[in-house]
């Protein structure tokens, strides 16, 4: 994961020098679009790690219903993208349509590697699950790099990073092929039953990654177009440090579906979170220069000075992450509207600003202000214990 988080980071970081302040609001535009659809696929890695964990002697019979429905689904999501590629171009004031369609061919792999990705970590197949975010990393910075500099415009990144997720595909698909376990009489349900779960954990991890890219799109209806990208390239910074501390969430979830652990899972991996994000604030804070070279040069000077509050960001939202998986875990439903709240909250109070200073206040005070709301509620939960429904009725939800 760390080789994927680093080379993504140097793919971005690339892009933003080639293209500049404007073609790059407009691709980390598009990369949020990318971004927010990519929660189906994470929301079947979630749901294929949460039952397969859980119910170890259906593995077989697990394996075959996700990977049915995710096939499905990257088919689904990939045409409903093309068809609305124009209203993505208009919202997000793009010159070009063709950069909006690109959307719906890289949704397609990026939905079939989230599949892959749950079967792999549910049967803690660590090896082959490092293989394939190894192949969604470094092909993106070497050959997606490669034809953004060669071809510096916002379609042409979109296309390599379409192309690039193909090899993460390769890459599972390879890790399946192995022997599987024999067919169980104790399987879960199949179809429906997939398809709901995911559909529940998807939209829990919509309004997660909704209130952590909605800020841009926000940006680029407030801003003009030269601020839009300054805001857009502090957003690299805020992106570093939420993807650093990614593994404390794949480590953590599958105790978080445990009531005994549940709480104590929690504690620990938010204060790790917060560890690490506050070496990160710390480092953007004392050597900005340095963090500068790392978000995109001289051309965005302006936001320098301002590096570690998109740090901080970074890490609220690292932290909410965290939170928003262990409602997945335990298959919980309510908690899932304080972040729908925080979009609203951040569109509405965000659209007016008319200054990226404005906006990153708006958006950091707002996602404090959600961190205290989920921790409480977090807490208060976890006093109980987790209800552990029967297989039958597995993704019913509370």
């Amino acid at each position: 994961m760390g080789v994927m988080n680093v080379s993504t980071y140097g793919f971005q970081m690339i892009a933003a020098r080639a293209l500049g302040p404007r073609e790059y609001g407009a691709f980390a535009a598009l990369m949020n679009v990318t971004m927010i659809v990519g929660v189906l696929a994470l929301g079947l890695q979630a749901t294929a790690a949460r039952r397969i964990s859980s119910h170890p002697d259906g593995v077989s019979e697990i394996e075959r219903a996700i990977l049915r429905v995710t096939y499905r689904s990257a088919a689904m999501v990939g045409a409903l993208l093309l068809v609305l590629s124009p209203v993505v171009a208009l919202v997000l004031r793009l010159d070009s349509i063709a950069s909006a369609a690109v959307i719906g061919f890289a949704a397609v792999p990026l939905t079939i590697m989230g599949g892959q990705a749950g079967v792999l970590q549910g049967e803690r197949r660590w090896l082959a699950l490092a293989m394939v975010y190894v192949a969604a990393g470094v092909p993106r910075l070497v050959v997606g790099a490669g034809i953004v500099l060669w071809q510096p415009s916002e379609l042409s990144a979109m296309v390599a990073v379409a192309v690039t997720a193909l090899a993460p595909v390769v890459a599972g698909s390879i890790a399946l092929r192995g022997v599987r376990l024999p067919r169980s009489s104790a399987a879960e349900p199949t179809g429906p039953g997939v398809l709901g779960e995911v559909a529940r954990n998807s939209q829990a991890l919509l309004a997660f990654f909704a209130l952590g890219n909605v800020d841009v799109m926000v940006a680029r209806n407030v801003l003009d177009g030269h601020d839009a990208g300054l805001y857009a390239a502090g957003l690299i910074m805020t992106k570093a440090v939420l993807f650093l501390p990614q593994f404390v969430v794949v480590v953590s979830f599958p105790s978080l579906s445990s009531a005994h652990e549940r709480r104590r899972t929690l504690m620990r991996g938010l204060a790790t979170v917060a560890a690490i994000g506050a070496a990160a604030t710390a480092g953007a804070l004392l050597l900005p220069g340095l963090a500068m070279v790392f978000v995109g040069g001289s051309e965005y000077a302006e936001i320098e000075s301002r590096l570690w509050l998109f740090a901080v960001l970074g890490t609220l939202l690292a932290m909410l992450q965290l939170l928003v998986y262990a409602v997945v875990a335990g298959q919980g439903r309510r908690s899932v509207y304080a972040p729908w709240a925080g979009v609203v909250l951040v569109v509405a109070l965000g659209a007016l600003s008319d200054t990226p200073d404005m906006l990153l206040a708006v958006v950091v005070a707002a996602d404090t202000l959600l961190l205290a709301v989920l921790v409480t509620i977090s807490l208060y939960l976890a006093r109980s214990p987790v209800v552990v429904e029967d297989p039958p009725a597995v993704g019913e939800g509370v």
